[in-house]
């Protein structure tokens, strides 16, 4: 037996081709490269892997090192590459774009910020119509509670455990994952409540999720009645009534929560929230940084799957494929609260940030990359599902479209997190074969898998074979 399960592992799988040739790297060596992050670059931005890349060029799902190796890389720069490294059409455009004007602030009118607007808020509902461009997320959020605040003259602000709306000092209090938190005051005004996941929480079972792969934990609902949700929906309740005062500012969520592993919730629980919400004067924002542009597949926006809209929306990562920008999209009335006064972004709606912008738009719509989203992401929920079933330590496989969470256990039983030491070989692992994969959760106990949109079901194969063979390496070291 010893000797078979060693020829098996040695048949490494088999890298789909590519027949793009990188450039040849001329950079610093590797060693200085590391001298110069020790030295000249703050601590707190710490590198992936025991030996981190050297990353050094990029082909849509594809990046390579300073050595020429290949990796495919299914975290897309956090979520953030949606339509593929380099493609053609963004580089262009923005190539385009930054031989003609790079900047003047929108004080003036130019093209680019214009066409722009128009686009994208022609992909909303009514009313979500009026946009204000920004360059980051956290700036994003930091401003959607502004805006809620201001327009309701309210302050108190709700999010849900587990959730990642940025790091400023404002998003701060809403971002709910100790890791991120910092020892000085933050976060006045806002308030935590209990996270509706149907994996690790107290209450949630197999038909609880809109995934094409349910929790393996049994459930007692009937059809049609979900009794996850309605447990959860009386904690929010209960949060409502103890916590926070008669009126609120807001409550925010993402659709599915990013940083703590594609977390998602009871079917109707974001609905009834929403309504609970406004019944006590506050607006609705929805998060979607990691799930907006088509990433979910059934929908371009991850507010679309649950059936609601909200009031204000917030998007980044994805909206520029790299490019540093974000968007707060909301109702003229919830705008015209700012426009009492002076709110100013000077970066804000940059001509190369909304050209960037509208190839993405543009890319995503005639690569037909969201019906790529719901089918690929679809096929990898599915064959990760399998894994799942043949191996103890899987414990759940999640998601939807290309927006998939593996979490980790100990066992299925007690749903315990696997320990650090053990995930990071695995993810390490799968490195060395030639797959680069995120990592979230509370305990860093989830693997995160949200590639460009553009991977194809061949990706797939090999990225889930790799991943079978890392998972047998480690039921051998435990063996």
């Amino acid at each position: 037996r010893q000797q078979k399960w060693k020829s098996s592992v040695s048949t490494q799988a088999k890298m789909p081709p590519c027949d793009f040739v990188p450039e040849k790297y001329e950079s610093y060596p590797y060693e200085r490269m590391q001298k110069i992050r020790e030295q000249n670059i703050v601590p707190s931005l710490r590198t992936y892997y025991k030996k981190p890349l050297l990353l050094h060029q990029g082909h849509m799902q594809w990046l390579f090192d300073h050595e020429g190796r290949r990796y495919l890389d299914l975290f897309a720069g956090i979520v953030t590459v949606s339509v593929g490294h380099c493609h053609p059409k963004v580089t262009m455009a923005t190539q385009k774009q930054l031989a003609r004007l790079w900047h003047t602030t929108n004080i003036y009118m130019f093209p680019a910020i214009h066409e722009y607007a128009e686009k994208l808020t022609s992909l909303f509902p009514d009313p979500l119509k009026v946009v204000y461009l920004t360059n980051s997320g956290s700036e994003a959020n930091d401003l959607a509670m502004f805006m809620a605040r201001l327009h309701t003259q309210n302050f108190d602000i709700i999010s849900l455990r587990g959730g990642y709306h940025g790091g400023s000092p404002y998003t701060l209090g809403l971002t709910s994952l100790t890791p991120y938190k910092h020892g000085v005051a933050n976060g006045f005004g806002c308030t935590t409540t209990m996270l509706p996941d149907v994996f690790r929480g107290p209450w949630g079972g197999s038909r609880c999720r809109d995934s094409p792969v349910q929790t393996v934990r049994k459930c007692s609902c009937a059809e049609g009645a979900c009794l996850a949700k309605d447990q959860y929906i009386e904690q929010f309740k209960d949060t409502l009534n103890t916590s926070v005062p008669k009126t609120v500012a807001g409550f925010i969520a993402e659709p599915i929560q990013g940083v703590n592993g594609a977390v998602q919730y009871p079917r109707n629980f974001l609905k009834e929230a929403y309504q609970l919400i406004r019944e006590r004067g506050g607006l609705c924002i929805s998060d979607e940084v990691q799930t907006g542009f088509g990433r979910t597949g059934s929908h371009f926006w991850g507010f679309q799957t649950h059936g609601i809209v909200p009031d204000i929306v917030t998007l980044a990562k994805g909206i520029g494929n790299g490019f540093p920008m974000a968007a707060v999209v909301t109702t003229k009335e919830i705008a015209s609260s700012l426009a009492q006064n002076l709110h100013f972004n000077t970066f804000g709606g940059n001509p190369l940030a909304c050209v960037a912008g509208a190839a993405v738009l543009d890319a995503i719509e005639e690569d037909g990359l969201q019906k790529n989203s719901e089918d690929v992401g679809t096929y990898m929920l599915l064959e990760l599902a399998k894994l799942r079933d043949k191996f103890e330590i899987v414990g759940d496989v999640r998601g939807k479209g290309l927006m998939i969470g593996i979490e980790m256990v100990t066992d299925k039983d007690s749903r315990r997190p696997l320990p650090a030491e053990e995930i990071s070989q695995i993810w390490e692992d799968c490195k060395d074969m030639g797959v680069l994969i995120g990592r979230g959760g509370l305990y860093s106990q989830t693997f995160r898998i949200k590639p460009p949109m553009c991977i194809t079901k061949r990706d797939v194969d090999f990225a889930v074979e790799v991943f079978h063979t890392a998972l047998q390496k480690h039921v051998e070291r435990a063996a």
